[in-house]
């Protein structure tokens, strides 16, 4: 199995050398290199490779997941943790907070999505701090 791995990445490789070699040139128009052949076919090759990744890393991390149930338990709470902070960040955004010259851009539903997930990234780096401050905390005042 490693053998056809193997031989196949070498394909592979083989395959995007040629294509990037058969890429536009830098001085061509913007409109017609992103209709090039040799373009979509390295693109094709790229969704292909992520999606591969992305189902082989999911199967393996269920399996994994299923085989412990301590795992499956902790794993359940780190989830309805994280859907809690995104609760908690779309009901915190606004949706208005955009400037009247951007507004016709975009409608409101937008504009408190993009709030959210603003939200949801400084409400996960404040925790991911704390759990490495308030240990060392303890730590230092414990001794």
């Amino acid at each position: 199995m490693q053998k056809i791995i193997k031989i196949a990445l070498i394909a592979i490789g083989v395959l995007s050398a040629i294509l990037w070699y058969l890429l536009p040139s830098s001085d061509m128009p913007a409109a017609e290199a992103a209709s090039s052949g040799a373009l979509n076919t390295m693109f094709i090759i790229t969704y292909l490779l992520l999606g591969i990744a992305v189902v082989v890393s999911l199967v393996f991390t269920l399996k994994n997941l299923f085989a412990n149930p301590q795992g499956l338990k902790k794993t359940l709470f780190v989830v309805g943790g994280f859907l809690l902070v995104v609760g908690i960040s779309y009901v915190l955004a606004s949706g208005t907070d955009v400037d009247p010259e951007f507004a016709a851009m975009t409608d409101e539903g937008t504009v408190k999505n993009i709030g959210m997930g603003l939200n949801v990234f400084f409400i996960l780096t404040i925790i991911a701090i704390l759990s490495l401050v308030v240990p060392a905390v303890k730590n230092m005042f414990s001794k």
